[in-house]
């Protein structure tokens, strides 16, 4: 396999991996220039294994390749060059080659992580590497069989949005860099039982990815015995814990696809807590909780969970806890959490730390929307908002950005139909509601149903996430199928139990109207339990209208707030006329 292509450039040559080919590599490209490269196996009796690098000197690289013992079960190498690749290009194609052969699960890939990992920092022309060169050289690499799946589906994958090789942003750098040096502290730390880290950030500003990263990491550290920096991380006696099923099966389907990861370290806390009480497993080293605003904190015997709150054992049972929190996103009274609860904890382990996440990554939306989002989250209609336009980027015009497609419907029928034509395009779009719709764990379908509309709601028994099974697109899907993953567009049906309340032109919230009899179960302690139960649904509003990266449509099941959206939405035309 050797062939050129003049609109693109591209070289793309196959090799077997042996010292004859490498003493071989003779080349400019394979000498002199930045070059992309894969070696990989075809073992049938199990997974084959591939590893995705870079390097200047393609050539050199190969020959050090040769002498490790891993790196030489390899049969082939596949060589990329391209003519304008520089090193901040390849390193940033590489990062997406790893995590797409992640994603595409055809490979256990052996690619390691370090702790300066790849920053997602900017360069020249980086949009043409991401969505012109990187899709083409993909491409290549599935018309010659080397991986199944296009590029535009992997990147609509969980496991891609979640790879712990995905570029991280400065400010997700930092915080990597920091609980890294933390853990490696507190694990030398023989005076103190307990240490804490702390990470807040609200919705969409990419906790889940720095948190998969991190764990990758300090596995991949704890791997290298002869480190003796890290001489103290044990990779067997770490875990990351999260209480969301749907994350958890995208954890454990990373772990299947990369070296030092097993599903074992992947659980829900309880099970976590039971099994050190059990005996079936020793105090842990490092334990990292994502999704601890969904952590109980109160008995709940339905979860076999017997102590008061569910992060103080996590924390009790573990040397290093670090933990990610967003108390906007707390949505069950059992799992009852308030600033105040974490001050409460902080006091008890003095020996802690905090970071907080404050760039939102997911919604590709101008500030004006995302200030009218939030203000309505806090129950205020304000006005629909007014983009102030901006001038594009030259590169902006040159791949022909859509604005963030921000719309009100009358008909959630006619909601649907868009959603349906905007999953044909893009895919990885879909239709979800707040839970004001009756549904019951006994295997029946349960239909939310609004005018002529009428689909499923709040299927789970799906082997991938909800929202990457196909027919999901017939289906609405509710806080717990759709929390924590991120959607191209967002249809969200806001039902019965948000009204509108004409006088105080404000969001009107009725808490006899939600149907979700998990979320209010009762427990003691909680004074304003109304205001309470109130703030919880609209936890669940920020939760579900903040899914979307380039979309986001309403439709409110009740009328007088559903009049009120069209309304302000029909003043739009007044001032884009």
């Amino acid at each position: 396999m050797n062939y050129e292509d003049d609109s693109i450039k591209i070289q793309l040559k196959e090799y077997d991996f042996c010292e004859k080919e490498v003493e071989n590599l003779k080349d400019p490209f394979e000498t002199n220039y930045p070059i992309l490269y894969i070696l990989y196996n075809t073992d049938k009796k199990k997974m084959p294994e591939a590893y995705v690098g870079q390097s200047h000197r393609f050539d050199k690289r190969m020959s050090e390749h040769l002498k490790s013992n891993k790196k030489a079960m390899m049969k082939k190498i596949v060589m990329i060059g391209h003519d304008t690749l520089n090193v901040s290009a390849a390193l940033n194609i590489e990062t997406n080659l790893i995590s797409c052969f992640i994603a595409d699960e055809k490979y256990k890939v052996e690619n390691r992580s370090q702790i300066k990992g790849s920053e997602s920092h900017n360069y020249y022309d980086k949009r043409y590497y991401d969505e012109v060169l990187f899709p083409k050289i993909w491409t290549r690499l599935r018309d010659e069989k080397i991986v199944e799946h296009s590029a535009d589906f992997l990147r609509n994958k969980d496991t891609f949005k979640l790879s712990p090789f995905r570029g991280l942003s400065p400010e997700q750098q930092d915080l990597k860099e920091k609980v890294i040096d933390f853990c490696k502290r507190s694990l030398a730390d023989t005076k103190n039982e307990h240490h804490v880290f702390f990470i807040a950030g609200e919705a969409g500003t990419g906790k889940s990815v720095v948190l998969s990263a991190i764990f990758k990491t300090i596995q991949d550290l704890a791997e290298k015995k002869e480190n003796n920096e890290f001489s103290d991380f044990n990779q067997d006696n770490n875990y990351l814990l999260v209480n969301h099923n749907e994350m958890l099966k995208t954890y454990k389907s990373i772990a299947e696809s990369l070296p030092n990861l097993k599903k074992k370290n992947f659980m829900k806390p309880t099970s976590f807590i039971n099994d050190i009480d059990k005996g079936k497993r020793k105090q842990a080293d490092i334990v990292l909780v994502d999704e601890s605003h969904l952590l109980l904190s109160t008995k709940d015997k339905y979860n076999s969970f017997e102590y008061e709150n569910q992060l103080e054992e996590v924390i009790k049972r573990s040397k290093v806890t670090i933990v990610v929190f967003d108390e906007k996103q707390v949505l069950k009274l059992k799992s009852h959490w308030n600033v105040d609860s974490l001050v409460e904890i902080k006091d008890k382990y003095p020996i802690h730390e905090e970071y907080h996440l404050t760039t939102q990554f997911r919604m590709k939306a101008a500030p004006e929307i995302v200030h009218w989002v939030d203000s309505f989250v806090d129950r205020k209609i304000l006005p629909f908002p007014k983009v102030i336009k901006r001038e594009k980027t030259k590169a902006e015009q040159r791949f022909g950005d859509e604005e963030f497609d921000f719309r009100f419907f009358s008909s959630a029928e006619d909601m649907r139909m868009e959603i349906n034509a905007r999953n044909q395009k893009f895919g990885l779009s879909r239709i979800v509601s707040t839970f004001d719709y009756t549904h019951k764990k006994d295997g029946k379908d349960y239909l939310v149903e609004e005018g002529n509309f009428s689909a499923p709601w709040n299927r789970t028994d799906y082997k991938k996430s909800w929202a990457e099974e196909e027919e999901t697109i017939n289906e609405v899907g509710s806080i717990y199928t759709i929390q924590g993953f991120d959607l191209n567009y967002v249809g969200v049906i806001l039902g019965p139990s948000i009204g509108y309340d004409t006088e105080k032109n404000e969001l009107k919230i009725d808490i006899e109207k939600y149907k979700d009899s998990e979320a209010f179960k009762s427990r003691k302690g909680i004074e304003n339990i109304d205001k309470v139960k109130e703030q919880i649904i609209l936890n669940s509003i920020n939760v579900l209208l903040k899914r979307g990266i380039n979309g986001l449509y309403i439709y409110a099941s009740d009328d007088k707030l559903r009049e009120k959206l069209m309304t302000i939405q029909k003043e739009k035309s007044k001032w884009t006329n």
